[in-house]
């Protein structure tokens, strides 16, 4: 199920719950399900160089709500991670999927992760790409509440952030530590021209604090609860080896029955180097053949 494969993309949208979803899609129509949910304020674009290179799957990559070129939610609405869920099966049922291989990235990985706890029966395979599950928190209820209005109210009030030209938003992400060739893949689908330059897409909303952050044990019972195999790829200088908070993410792993991970080289966005992205697809190929087989 590796190799290259046609690279060029299918635009997609889709009307789930009332929102507008858009995404990309790679691959034959009637090739191996798998949808793919990209990190926070990315997009669908961060999966065009391993997506072409899984060949006999139909990949389908999704614009989270808010992010790349799908909608806002409503003023009244939130971005806590198990928001996404049931526009996920929503989406599985417009797609004429029964059940798939979820693969996420970053924060698409967790909500990957907890869509495969609560419906288990749409799920074939996870893979994780650098991340696996959110941090578990100590924080208090009080204070975390706290938090999400006080922060979601400030960034309701935040006019999106702009930039006088695309290079400069390339250069700030570079600056922020992406490549070079990550900060161009992620540049169209994330700004909007306007008279003044460019606005980044995605809803402010996401910048704010989750209502209620999982615990130790909340994350563990997710974990658990999984029970397709997972493959879970690590990046070699990603979250778990820059990031103090997320170092523990590594270690839980092995609370899911039918558990492998591995580590690749490269940053955190390591599938949107086209180096990687290849030895990645060969690695996940590899794995959906021996594991679906079964």
């Amino acid at each position: 199920m590796s190799g290259q494969d046609n690279r060029t993309a299918t635009e997609c949208q889709w009307e789930v719950d009332g929102l507008r979803l858009t995404g990309l899609a790679w691959g034959p129509e009637d090739g191996l399900p798998v949808l793919a949910l990209h990190g926070w304020m990315d997009h669908a674009a961060s999966f065009q160089e391993l997506a072409p290179r899984l060949t006999g799957c139909r990949v389908v990559a999704l614009d989270l709500s808010g992010q790349g070129l799908s909608a806002h939610r409503a003023a009244h609405a939130t971005y806590n991670i198990w928001d996404d869920l049931p526009q996920i099966a929503g989406l599985l049922d417009l797609l004429g999927w029964r059940d798939c291989v979820l693969m996420g990235h970053s924060r698409g990985a967790n909500i990957a992760a907890l869509f495969t706890a609560a419906q288990p029966e749409r799920v074939r395979a996870l893979i994780a790409l650098d991340s696996l599950v959110p941090v578990p928190s100590d924080a208090g209820i009080v204070a975390t509440l706290s938090a999400f209005v006080n922060d979601t109210r400030a960034q309701q009030k935040r006019p999106p952030r702009t930039f006088a030209t695309r290079a400069d938003y390339i250069e700030r992400r570079r600056a922020q530590g992406n490549a070079p060739q990550v900060s161009e893949a992620l540049a169209d689908r994330a700004l909007e021209p306007g008279p003044d330059g460019y606005r980044m897409r995605g809803d402010r909303r996401l910048f704010a604090s989750s209502a209620v952050k999982l615990s130790r044990a909340d994350v563990e019972a997710v974990l658990r609860a999984i029970r397709c195999p997972v493959l879970n790829i690590w990046a070699e200088t990603g979250i778990a080896a820059t990031r103090r908070e997320t170092a523990v993410l590594p270690e839980l792993g092995p609370l899911i029955a039918d558990y492998e991970s591995l580590e690749l080289p490269g940053d955190h966005h390591f599938h949107l180097d086209p180096a990687v992205a290849a030895q990645m697809a060969g690695v996940i190929g590899d794995f959906l053949s021996r594991r679906l087989a079964q």
